[in-house]
């Protein structure tokens, strides 16, 4: 199965459905003002979340399964906006996200009520950060996932995770899971990096080196309506075993879960 360039006149009929999704994006945001914040919104992102992958036809496969430990910190490489829409679904649970989203105008506080954790990175704020955190992973039972790469990618590769993320996993002992994306066309076929880059990922090429294939850039919506014009794609979900990170600090919990992580990720894309 190769990617084929979408058909012209499909493109008009693939923007009104295109238009569709966003609308139901707006109903149901409309019907998260009722649902009360907590495990009831989080549960709600999961209904949320499958209406949009069938409007953006992406389907999901997970391999393994997630630990049954709380509190869990699941920590994920970071392709594109859709490991927020497939993650939920298969699992349940919440994201830790950057404190900018809090400030977007309705993604924050869509983002707020599906019980996103946002994440203070300023030096100035880590200890007020932390605190927030450990308290959050007290309150509730649901996984969290974090993407410590700090962006999304071309998809070539994983980038250095930032150990800032894991001085939670220093301070509380919690344990942690680590998960491995992969993208593949809807038959399970390997994507190369060059399609992945201009056509899957999802990354700002002015702000970072992302390797040879940083030919497209599209804003998040844009890059939604490119997919659904593509027909979708599958998002390998590969559960990985929880590693022993006692005794480190969070600088070898990142490096170490790194190598896990991208060891994993090289050896299958």
């Amino acid at each position: 199965m190769q990617i084929r360039k979408p058909n012209v006149l499909i493109i008009p009929i693939k923007f009104l459905w295109f238009m569709v999704a966003w609308f139901m994006v707006l109903v149901n945001a409309l019907v998260l003002c009722f649902v009360p914040q907590g495990k009831y919104s989080v549960k709600y992102m999961r209904f949320f979340m499958r209406q949009f992958n069938f409007m953006a036809g992406v389907k999901f496969k997970v391999n393994g399964k997630l630990s049954t430990k709380r509190p869990l910190l699941c920590v994920c490489n970071h392709i594109s906006v859709f490991e927020m829409a497939t993650m939920p679904v298969a699992f349940g649970g919440s994201f830790f996200g950057k404190k900018e989203i809090s400030t977007w105008p309705l993604v924050g506080w869509i983002a707020k009520k599906f019980g996103v954790i946002f994440i203070d990175r300023r030096p100035s704020h880590a200890k007020e950060a932390l605190d927030a955190i450990k308290s959050e992973l007290e309150r509730v039972d649901y996984p969290l996932f974090i993407f410590p790469e700090g962006t999304t990618t071309n998809g070539a590769y994983v980038k250095q995770f930032k150990s800032s993320m894991f001085d939670v996993v220093e301070k509380t002992g919690a344990a942690v899971q680590p998960v491995v994306i992969h993208y593949r066309l809807k038959d399970g076929t390997k994507i190369s990096d060059e399609d992945l880059a201009n056509h899957f990922a999802y990354f700002d090429n002015a702000k970072q080196d992302c390797g040879p294939f940083c030919k497209i850039e599209r804003s998040a919506f844009m890059q939604v309506f490119h997919i659904m014009t593509l027909g979708g794609f599958l998002v390998e979900i590969d559960v990985l075993p929880v590693p022993d990170l006692s005794g480190m600090d969070r600088k070898q919990i990142a490096d170490t879960l790194h190598q896990i992580i991208s060891k994993e990720y090289m050896k299958n894309k």
